[in-house]
């Protein structure tokens, strides 16, 4: 897997992420927000599989 997720990118996506479980968790948001795994788990890989598959890059380096 190559790197295919920019800095800023990432951080959106682990803010998102977290904020997203933190909600779910403190049982202020419903069951949809579990989806929160997604972007945090994107951004710890630092590889999104949707952006392969458009072929979008944001990220300078491999």
């Amino acid at each position: 897997m190559k790197k295919n997720i920019g800095t800023l990118d990432r951080t959106l996506r682990l803010g998102a992420g977290a904020i997203l479980l933190g909600l779910t968790a403190a049982g202020m948001i419903g069951f949809w927000g579990w989806i929160g795994v997604v972007p945090l788990a994107t951004g710890l890989l630092n590889w999104c599989p949707a952006y392969t598959l458009i072929g979008i890059k944001t990220c300078k380096t491999n």
